[in-house]
């Protein structure tokens, strides 16, 4: 199934990829998208979704999980190790483990169906303006360097620089912890932060930071990001 959407200047007419195997649930998330002047294409099965990334560049991704030929856990893997285009997961699996291993791997958002088309779009938007958001400053911190105009996050050290491979929410996170260098943020604070139209739960974060301080670590910026006990988490 393949699905072209209409021209709109919503969000600089961003391209939104719906990877989804029923077809009027497709067809509804891309009314609803075309509505707000989204342009869409859709994909009926994993591997077709794959291939319209690769091809297409989408700005945001819609995810299903029980996909033929490729489930989405499959596909969101595959996306993360190509780059940090956001996904919004939209799944019948409500589970708690379901959630956590999405985000896990890398998923920005995680909706369960039945949904409401109209908060969809709304949590989309919302993921959009966190990657396109602009600001001057470019953040330090020792060997830290965080640069949120041109998305880049890097270790600088002895001439060298380790960029950072994060996806968008460990980019948020990273950005709005530098702000304020050791100061200890609690979840709800960070959740508020990178998820502030969404009802995840706090834990989520936790799996968030757990990926974030793995790439520190492996960066060269190891002890960087550290627990604060019965708070939440601290970069210094």
């Amino acid at each position: 199934m393949e699905c072209a959407g209409i021209e709109g200047a919503a969000l600089d007419n961003a391209l939104i990829l719906i990877v989804e195997d029923e077809p009027d649930i497709s067809s509804i998330l891309e009314a609803y998208f075309q509505r707000e002047g989204f342009r869409t294409v859709c994909a009926g099965d994993g591997e077709m979704g794959l291939q319209h990334h690769q091809m297409l560049k989408p700005d945001l991704v819609v995810l299903d999980i029980n996909l033929p030929k490729a489930d989405g856990f499959t596909v969101l893997g595959e996306l993360r190790q190509r780059g940090d285009t956001p996904v919004m997961m939209v799944t019948a699996l409500a589970e708690d483990l379901d959630k956590l291993s999405a985000l896990r791997i890398g998923a920005d958002d995680y909706v369960v169906k039945p949904f409401n088309p109209l908060e969809v779009v709304a949590r989309a938007k919302a993921i959009l303006r966190r990657g396109r958001s602009t600001e001057a400053a470019v953040f330090r911190l020792g060997d830290l360097v965080v640069d949120p105009t041109a998305h880049t996050a890097f270790v600088q050290s002895d001439g060298s620089k380790a960029h950072l491979d994060l996806t968008l929410t460990e980019f948020t996170l990273l950005a709005h912890m530098i702000r304020v260098p050791s100061k200890a943020f609690s979840r709800a604070e960070l959740l508020d932060a990178c998820f502030p139209d969404s009802d995840a739960l706090e834990r989520t974060i936790d799996s968030h930071v757990s990926n974030l301080r793995r790439k520190l670590d492996k960066g060269g910026a190891e002890g960087m990001l550290t627990s604060v006990r019965g708070i939440g988490y601290r970069l210094s």
